[in-house]
């Protein structure tokens, strides 16, 4: 394999991937096409030659060199087969993607539909790409979050306030479930555990009349709003409540050290399974090695340890 291709989607760490790939196809005398604007700029010919000099200084910066968008073009299979003759006109002969279940679902298309040798990266904070322990900019995720609610508890302490947080995770808790466990939290609504905010009500007012003066809840923003939830909380306990939401902030920020590791490993790994001739895959860590899933398997909805999760948070608070 003499070139190949890399598109990504957006969070911390996703630039080591990007020099991790870049440098180990390098070290292989392999070209290398970025392709801008994820799979809307391989649908429009968006290519960019990178070498070892492209990606000198950019380990430590958050968000993508290659800028990222999403796609409705390539949802279409007139849009795919745009997508399969880019690659074909420009000799790349591989693919590797670096995001989330999006990215994977559409990789998986071009490895299983088209033909197209593609190799995974999982990069996403909502760490849910099935049969993967880890993905790039989880850790940076949750550290931004904790760094916030630590400054959150700070004030919430002070007035004896409610706060009600919000995170990122339309249909994933992890990234509420580790803040909640790391932040001392009270209580976690997240998408996969029915809640009872009336239950939560009732803990808070008993907690009150203990002397209990904050209460910090963590809310995934797939399972409820903030703003309802403070609302009914309010109304219920009649005790003060502010709501912050902390947002796109997540995305974004210089990767943690654990990002920027396995950033480098993974990238540079899916340039040696795409170099063995395996396709359709998604490079990952078991047991700390480098490994593969299947992306057909990585791509189905992601179990995660909820209920001793939540038992522990609740036990400690």
């Amino acid at each position: 394999m003499k070139k190949i291709g890399i598109l990504t989607r957006d969070c911390s760490g996703i630039n080591t991937a990007i020099r991790a790939v870049v440098r180990t196809a390098c070290h292989y005398n392999m070209e290398i096409l970025g392709i801008r604007r994820g799979y809307e700029g391989l649908v429009n010919g968006e290519l960019v030659k990178l070498d070892r000099l492209s990606v000198s200084g950019i380990l430590n910066r958050g968000g993508t060199i290659l800028k990222t968008a999403r796609s409705k073009k390539f949802r279409t299979e007139a849009g795919q087969e745009q997508a399969v003759q880019t690659l074909k006109e420009n000799n790349i002969e591989g693919l590797i993607v670096v995001g989330g279940n999006g990215s994977m679902t559409a990789a998986h298309i071009l490895a299983s539909k088209y033909n197209i040798p593609t190799i995974g990266v999982p990069a996403t904070i909502d760490n849910d790409i099935s049969d993967v322990e880890l993905t790039i900019g989880a850790d940076t995720a949750v550290n931004v979050a904790v760094e916030a609610l630590d400054k959150i508890r700070d004030t919430s302490t002070s007035l004896e306030r409610i706060f009600v947080v919000e995170v990122m995770g339309r249909d994933c808790g992890y990234i509420a479930l580790q803040v909640a466990l790391a932040g001392g939290c009270e209580e976690v609504i997240i998408p996969e555990k029915d809640f009872d905010v009336g239950k939560i009500c009732e803990e808070i007012s008993e907690g009150n009349k203990k002397g209990k003066i904050s209460w910090i809840v963590i809310v995934a923003e797939g399972r409820a709003k903030a703003d309802d939830v403070a609302k009914t909380i309010v109304l219920t306990t009649g005790l003060e409540t502010r709501v912050v939401v902390l947002g796109y902030i997540l995305r974004g920020g210089s990767p943690t050290a654990m990002d920027r590791i396995l950033a480098a490993r993974l990238g540079s790994h899916a340039v040696e399974v795409l170099r063995s001739g395996e396709t359709d895959k998604c490079v990952c860590l078991k047991g700390n090695q480098p490994d593969t899933v299947p992306l057909e398997k990585a791509i189905q909805p992601k179990q995660i340890e909820i209920e001793a999760y939540y038992r522990l948070i609740k036990i400690l608070t």
